[in-house]
């Protein structure tokens, strides 16, 4: 089952939640509303949202925030349905650059590879990422983990044609996978952990030696032009919270657990665990790993065209602006 350039580059009203577009079009009413969104993995944005740390900021500017939650965060991000986007993994930003979306990044969670992984249950008779050839894997279309399954793929000596690829959301992936009715998952904190701590399981491999595992931080580039000072604001405020989990994992935890579905604290912790919240200023040079990405996904037909992922816009922060 390939990616199709319909399926990259178009957004469907079946891709964006009923509840956050009604949330989108409440929130954008006022011209000044500033529109952020998020998903379930993105921790910093969530705690941001929760603790109204932006509101006291932007409404000195004389602007409003506004937030919405997406699952499929390429169609929103494609489409610049708001202005700040939801941090990403980096395989995204390939399928958003790929549909030439107009954004710009301004920042970038550095080096998780823990923290996405490809699974199986613990009884099964796959042992190896080899022994997937003929198998169901699920895996969510154009996120981090897509990469990591090529990847390991490749590196077992097959291809995307040597297994059967199920392109499934996590919610809907995590169901399975407990039904039994995929062989194995490739997918990222925190459904990986949640999987983790609900049944006995076997990481065939994690992102190791295939990937960093940054995450990217986008904003529409209108906005960038437009607000450089909102987006600094936002930077600062990454950059702080990001600090604050690390130095405060017992709290991170327990205000992140109800957030997440009420999910133990201590999966809480595994996930935090194995992310680095380290915020920081974007430096195209270190952009390797994301041209590798690019690379793969045009050769596996997955993107329809030959990208260089280092011609991005970027934000600097006041001080590092070129």
């Amino acid at each position: 089952m390939d990616v199709t350039r319909r399926e990259i580059g178009t957004v469907t009203a079946g891709a964006l939640a009923a509840s956050a577009i009604s949330r989108l079009v409440a929130t954008a009413a006022a011209a000044s509303t500033v529109r952020f969104s998020f998903q379930r993995s993105s921790t910093l944005l969530t705690l941001l949202k929760e603790d109204r740390a932006l509101v006291a900021a932007f409404a000195a500017k004389g602007f409003g925030v506004g937030w919405a939650q997406f699952d499929d965060v390429i169609g929103e991000m494609n489409a610049a349905v708001c202005d700040f986007h939801a941090d990403c993994a980096d395989a995204v930003p390939i399928f958003t650059q790929s549909a030439r979306a107009p954004l710009t990044f301004y920042a970038r969670e550095v080096h998780n590879p823990q923290a996405e992984a490809i699974i199986v249950s613990k009884g099964s008779a796959i042992r190896t990422v080899a022994d997937l050839k003929g198998r169901l894997v699920g895996v969510h279309r154009g996120s981090g983990c897509h990469f990591i399954l090529a990847a390991a793929l490749t590196r077992a000596g097959l291809t995307f044609a040597d297994i059967h690829p199920a392109y499934l959301t996590p919610s809907d992936a995590a169901a399975a996978f407990e039904r039994g009715s995929i062989d194995a998952w490739a997918i990222w904190d925190p459904f990986l952990a949640i999987a983790e701590s609900k049944m006995p399981t076997r990481t065939l491999c994690d992102a190791t030696g295939l990937s960093r595992y940054d995450r990217y931080y986008t904003v529409t580039n209108g906005f960038a032009e437009a607000h450089p000072d909102l987006v600094e604001i936002v930077f600062d405020a990454l950059v702080a919270k990001g600090a604050w989990v690390r130095a405060n994992p017992d709290e991170a935890a327990r205000r992140l657990s109800p957030i997440w579905g009420n999910i133990p604290e201590a999966v809480v912790r595994t996930v935090n665990r194995r992310r680095s919240y380290d915020v920081q200023a974007i430096d195209a040079r270190a952009l390797g790993d994301q041209q590798a990405i690019a690379d793969t996904f045009f050769e596996a037909k997955l993107i329809p065209r030959a990208i260089d992922a280092t011609a991005i816009r970027i934000w600097h922060p006041r001080g590092d602006r070129t």
